[in-house]
């Protein structure tokens, strides 16, 4: 198998009225997302994730990368392996987004939630400021572990409300047992949107990154 800068030189992205086009990719890869601002891949028959950036974001990498670097040794977080220019690779996480949880109706616990801060409190001990957290950056692994990714705005100076205002929903909403605990993408990507726009404040249904 190619190394790992060689993998990322094989994933040829281009750009189509301003969005990125995926052209190619070497053949141990193995496409498993896609967002703001990269490519993700599973390297196959390894637990390793190559997340490639596109061209208008490459600065994004580096700054990444040395965040992970700052959280090293706290499990909450993927392990970073290697970086270059425009690619990390980091550990690749069996599991459901919040996000995909809320899809697919499995329920979120308290004792989860209460993980996700204390996750969220050991980056902010490391001197960061954790940021953009929203559905899709949260992971709930096979095992039931809580591991938080798309850390790159992690040393922003501006505060974000997002977890806040997530967990306000959480406790005022979600934990009812009137609250449907299964909500279609479609209605989730809705208040997301509105959430965006400042036209509600006290739900994080959140971004893609």
């Amino acid at each position: 198998m190619p190394g790992y800068s060689s993998l990322a030189e094989s994933v040829q992205i281009g750009i189509e009225k301003n969005r990125a086009i995926l052209l190619q990719f070497d053949e141990s890869l193995e496409l498993i997302g896609e967002g703001r601002s990269a490519y993700v891949f599973r390297i196959r028959s390894t637990n390793k994730a190559l997340k490639v950036f596109f061209p208008d974001h490459i600065h994004v990498a580096r700054e990444e990368a040395e965040i992970y670097k700052i959280l090293k040794g706290i499990p909450y977080y993927p392990t970073l392996y290697d970086s270059g220019e425009n690619y990390l690779v980091i550990d690749f996480i069996e599991g459901k987004t919040l996000f995909e949880c809320l899809v697919h109706g499995i329920q979120v616990s308290q004792e989860q939630v209460n993980e996700i801060d204390h996750a969220l409190h050991l980056a902010r001990k490391e001197g960061l400021n954790p940021s953009d957290i929203h559905l899709r950056n949260i992971l709930i692994t096979s095992d039931q572990e809580i591991k938080v990714i798309d850390v790159a705005r992690f040393r922003q100076t501006k505060q974000c409300r997002q977890w806040k205002d997530l967990k306000s929903a959480f406790y005022k909403a979600y934990v009812k047992p009137f609250f449907p605990k299964k909500i279609p993408a479609s209605i989730l990507n809705f208040i997301a949107a509105l959430y965006k726009k400042s036209l509600i404040s006290n739900v994080a249904l959140g971004n893609s990154k």
